[in-house]
């Protein structure tokens, strides 16, 4: 048998995505050399590790011996939490980085690890879906886009945000701040420190103590989502705030809520607190050295200890008490239970059917119940929920 290879890459879209909770996935045409076409669907966190994994492959068309050697295209970063406009902008520097892919020598386009990435998954052909939740929403690329791929050599340019309160570092990878300080934001890190380069000053920084100069950053926060992801603690916490939950290493939680400050709402049974994220770890996923490195880490400051902040977002900051946290975590622990039981009574009535016809009484049609407001809000828009709350 021959050998198998790409003839060709096209981004097509993406789809946002509700389930298992709100995400964007990549929509690729993959063309082979068998003349057949594939299509396959991968998260941009996805290709950022298989870009990070070619470039170790090949170091020296990485650049990383000598910069002027570099073939392999440059791709940024993805934020800790990709919106719907970062993965729209991005299309262009996808479509181009794919077209650059193809073209490099055989060794790099053509090596197991670019053949394996775009080959079809069983979740490329069946993926994961929930007849609760919404469909896909589907998002093609026009054809003028194609034609004018961003230019993914240019400059990146930075965030600026604005320190709300001073801030004393206490280990020498951090940097302090004074309120009012502008920093531009090199990296943003889910645990809720950011590292930040202040003129000729770098370190980590807590996110909280940070607010963007062009309109609060409540856009870049997921909404809540009670159905919940599993995590499991791999460091324990005692708990210093009343809102906080005390947790042992090993620990199997649900996070219903992730925060720019690194400190996320989570469920274990159907208590709700928060928790910091530096100190989860998804469900089934390896150990990596970075979390190891944070295990002597201190959890960052919340936004809600940052007393007398003067902040020009203050007031359109989002305020979710931890009661309704816990209202709407229970109601909807409540309707899924709800709905197995409805489950369960349609299976016995169907074995009911199996008996004469003649024993039984007719059933009269029965009124469909109501739904609660609690259900409706479960299942409308995030605008119809903004305008209903």
């Amino acid at each position: 048998m021959g050998e198998v290879f790409i003839r060709h890459i096209e981004l097509l879209g993406y789809e946002k995505r509700f389930f298992p909770s709100q995400h964007y996935v990549y929509m690729f045409l993959v063309k082979w050399n068998d003349l057949s076409e594939k299509v396959v669907y991968r998260r941009f966190t996805e290709i950022y590790e298989f870009h990070k994994a070619l470039k170790e492959m090949f170091p020296i068309e990485s650049g990383d011996i000598n910069i002027e050697n570099r073939i392999i295209p440059h791709l940024p970063a993805p934020k800790w939490f990709d919106g719907q406009r970062s993965t729209q902008n991005r299309q262009g520097t996808l479509a181009e980085y794919c077209y650059t892919l193809i073209n490099l020598p055989h060794k790099i386009s053509r090596c197991l690890h670019v053949v394996n990435f775009f080959k079809v998954r069983h979740d490329d052909m069946n993926p994961v879906t929930d007849s609760q939740i919404k469909k896909p929403e589907v998002f093609l690329l026009t054809k003028d886009s194609k034609k004018n791929p961003t230019d993914i050599t240019g400059p990146i340019v930075l965030q600026t945000y604005r320190a709300v309160a001073d801030y004393e570092k206490s280990s020498t990878s951090e940097m302090s701040l004074k309120a009012g300080d502008m920093v531009d934001v090199v990296e943003k890190s889910e645990n809720g420190w950011w590292f930040c380069q202040l003129k000729n000053k770098r370190g980590w920084v807590p996110a909280a103590y940070l607010e963007p100069m062009d309109g609060p950053d409540e856009s870049e926060e997921q909404e809540p989502n009670y159905a919940g992801e599993a995590y499991v603690v791999w460091k324990s916490y005692t708990a210093v705030e009343e809102d906080e939950l005390t947790l042992q290493e090993g620990d199997t939680i649900e996070v219903i809520h992730k925060l720019l400050d690194g400190w996320w709402v989570i469920r274990k049974d159907e208590t709700t607190g928060y928790y910091p994220s530096m100190y989860l770890q998804k469900a089934g996923e390896v150990n990596t050295a970075v979390k190891s490195q944070q295990r002597n880490r201190s959890a960052p400051p919340r936004r809600s200890t940052i007393r007398n902040v003067k902040s020009i977002h203050k007031q359109g900051r989002k305020q979710i008490s931890q009661e309704t946290y816990r209202r709407n975590s229970k109601k909807y622990i409540q309707n899924q239970r709800n709905m197995r039981g409805n489950s369960q009574n349609k299976a016995n009535v169907i074995i009911e059917k199996n008996e004469p016809e003649d024993n039984k009484p007719k059933a009269q049609p029965a009124v469909p119940p109501r739904p609660s407001k609690d259900l409706i809000l479960n299942r409308c828009t995030e605008s119809t929920r903004r305008k209903i709350l």
